[in-house]
């Protein structure tokens, strides 16, 4: 294969069934669960918080203040989803607004740090000075908020979350507990009188919210940090196993969001014709798709003898 042709098939790799529309189907309705979820939350958050400073209970207090910044957090995941689907398709911005998923997310996890340090102080001073709480009311409202929770549990739950839902999502699946946690709390506190279980139990909702707060910066910052998503060993293996394919070099893939990988690799191949070099673009296209690749630059060019140097001078 000529030089002229190895140039147009480079040229021809990156666009071959890529049309490079990062719509991404199924946004709006990512959106449209993330803002039901949003409202059901701060509703739930008015009711505990409410219920908290009435019958005197810092767990519930706690789990109304986890409530709040949750919706909080669903508010920012759902207007960054909202802003991304309608903005920034286009030259300017090569992949869209995209990247606002992990930044929103990496957002929703710092909000819950300090949330984690409230949490534990108001449980310091209701350890120093247990208060009486109504039972009966405390117990109503708690079991509540659990009925807020599975319900927006059921509306983000999916085989295909997003970031910013599985983010939503841990979320919920803390505030779950902490109700949960609540409801126990309080009939221990009922049936033996010790008052101290209340703010132990705020601790213990603290400890599941920082869990949560890990997995959604860890998250979003592997995305921020550009760590590679699949297993490039593994592609390498497959790529190399092509038709056609000498020797793969160079491969680099990384995430714009959760629902976006990028990925790019260097091919050498001994094919002779524009025709033969097209059918390898084709099935190394394929294969990373195969992968989970959603856009993809196959280079290709024939074998030489100064790889390394080509390679040095391209930075790679």
């Amino acid at each position: 294969m000529g030089h002229n042709e190895s140039t147009r098939a480079r040229d021809s790799s990156s666009h071959a069934g890529h049309d490079h529309d990062h719509g991404h189907g199924g946004g709006s309705t990512s959106s449209r669960k993330l803002a039901a979820v949003s409202v059901v939350n701060v509703v739930g958050f008015l009711v505990e918080l409410a219920g908290g400073l009435a019958f005197g209970s810092v767990a519930l207090i706690s789990d109304a203040v986890h409530m709040l910044f949750d919706a909080l957090a669903y508010v920012m995941a759902f207007a960054a989803a909202r802003v991304a689907e309608g903005y920034g398709n286009g030259d300017r911005w090569s992949y869209g607004l995209h990247r606002l998923e992990p930044f929103a997310a990496f957002l929703n996890g710092l909000l819950l740090l300090p949330m984690v340090g409230f949490i534990l102080w108001e449980s310091y001073q209701r350890f120093l000075e247990p208060v009486a709480i109504g039972t009966g009311p405390t117990i109503a409202i708690a079991v509540g908020g659990l009925l807020v929770n599975v319900g927006s549990v059921s509306i983000l739950h999916d085989d295909a979350m997003s970031l910013n839902e599985r983010g939503a999502f841990y979320h919920l699946l803390g505030d779950a507990g902490g109700s949960i946690a609540v409801i126990v709390s309080v009939l221990v506190i009922e049936v033996t009188g010790i008052r101290v279980v209340d703010p132990i139990t705020a601790g213990l909702i603290a400890a599941v919210v920082a869990w949560s707060a890990v997995r959604v910066l860890r998250g979003s910052g592997a995305i921020f940090f550009l760590e590679t998503p699949l297993d490039i060993g593994e592609i390498r293996a497959h790529l190399e196993a092509i038709d056609g394919v000498d020797r793969v070099d160079d491969v680099h893939a990384w995430q714009i969001c959760s629902q976006i990988t990028v990925a790019t690799v260097h091919v050498e191949t001994g094919v002779e014709t524009m025709a033969e070099a097209e059918a390898v673009v084709g099935r190394a296209h394929d294969e990373l798709a195969g992968h989970g690749v959603d856009h993809a630059t196959v280079e290709l060019s024939p074998r030489y003898a100064d790889r390394d140097v080509h390679l040095n001078t391209h930075c790679h």
